[in-house]
């Protein structure tokens, strides 16, 4: 009797699975750079194409990548909608921009206070590139989950996206003022960069292109494209978690550092956590409805971390140790938008009405 063939899973399902235990995914990605580091550090570096002086960079290829795949995804329908409602986008916004100037400082205080020698300005210096950034495009994805404002949620990431070539150098040049020591000059050159190049190119333009795609491409071709570019944005979204990762959790393994790790899990636990909760309250200070408050609590909570960790990559390669509050953010964002969801649904939920007993005789 011939043994039955190997069965193959095809791609479709594979993705499906993968976005299903997308947790698990990341969990496993993390093991594989703290294991097996030596590929993603490879990875990091920038490689010469023979082109010129046009060097081959995998991370913000790999970011272009997602960011391209997102915008061939907007529903451009649902966007009409706001121009009737546009409170809610507006609200969105510009507490998107506001809430960190409000929490980054006060954070910033407390570790003055702490033993480190420049004043945990190393902590500091990786939550402002993460709230800096545009909304993450797993927003959406989040909303969906949950029953949200999808329209709200797609406004967010693309105008904060958009606007990012102003808003990522405004707030880095704002709150630089914070740090100690060779943090601030890092920074400044930070912001600069963000502002001149990064911002642009590697956030703005891919996005723009994926949007310009699905507006100019035929439906046959277009169908074609996405049925290329969405299945590899995943990958290619858990690869570039990959390479971020290997830069930091290898070299912790082989040096571990528990007071490092747990400063790294508190300062974004704290950062996270508030941001989710001014969003939340700021909500319902506008009186939004639960669907649109909730969209603008993870717009709030919800920043683009892997566009952080690249710029941290590109600007500071010889501090890969503040990439760890980066990573802990990264988790933590998603784990608070699970809680988000998880209360809307039960919000939303219609209450269980009790027959009340007859009496009889």
């Amino acid at each position: 009797m011939c043994p039955r063939p190997a069965r193959i899973l095809p791609a479709p399902r594979l993705l499906a699975l993968l976005r299903r235990h997308l947790g698990r995914a990341v969990a496993v990605t993390y093991v594989a750079a703290a294991v097996l580091p030596a590929p993603g550090l490879w990875l990091r570096h920038p490689h010469a194409t023979g082109i010129a002086e046009l060097s081959l960079r995998t991370p913000q290829l790999l970011l272009a990548l997602v960011l391209f795949g997102a915008g061939l995804q907007v529903p451009l329908r649902e966007l009409r909608l706001l121009v009737r409602r546009p409170a809610a986008l507006l609200a969105g916004l510009a507490l998107h921009i506001l809430v960190p100037l409000l929490i980054v400082p006060g954070v910033a205080l407390a570790l003055r206070l702490s033993p480190d020698h420049d004043g945990g300005s190393g902590m500091i210096a990786a939550m402002i590139l993460v709230v800096a950034m545009p909304v993450a495009a797993g927003a959406t994805v989040w909303t969906a989950k949950g029953d949200g404002d999808q329209p709200t949620a797609v406004g967010l990431v693309l105008a904060s996206t958009l606007v990012s070539p102003l808003t990522v150098p405004v707030t880095l040049a704002v709150l630089c003022p914070l740090l100690q020591g060779d943090y601030a000059g890092r920074l400044a050159v930070a912001a600069h960069s963000a502002g001149n190049a990064f911002a642009l190119t590697s956030v703005v333009l891919p996005c723009a292109a994926g949007i310009l795609c699905r507006l100019a491409l035929p439906a046959r071709a277009l169908t074609g494209l996405l049925g290329i570019a969405v299945p590899a944005a995943l990958p290619a979204s858990l690869l570039l978690t990959y390479v971020n990762a290997s830069g930091v959790l290898g070299p912790f393994i082989r040096h571990p550092r528990p007071v490092l790790l747990l400063a790294a899990l508190g300062v974004a636990a704290t950062v996270c956590g508030l941001s989710f909760t001014l969003g939340r309250v700021a909500a319902r200070a506008l009186r939004l409805d639960a669907r649109a408050g909730a969209s603008v609590t993870l717009a709030c909570g919800m920043n683009n971390s892997s566009a952080s960790a690249v710029l941290i990559t590109t600007t500071l390669p010889d501090r890969p140790h503040i990439l760890l509050p980066v990573l802990a953010y990264g988790l933590l964002q998603k784990v608070a938008a699970g809680r988000v969801v998880r209360m809307g649904e039960e919000a939303n939920r219609p209450p269980i009405r009790t027959e009340q007993p007859t009496s009889t005789g």
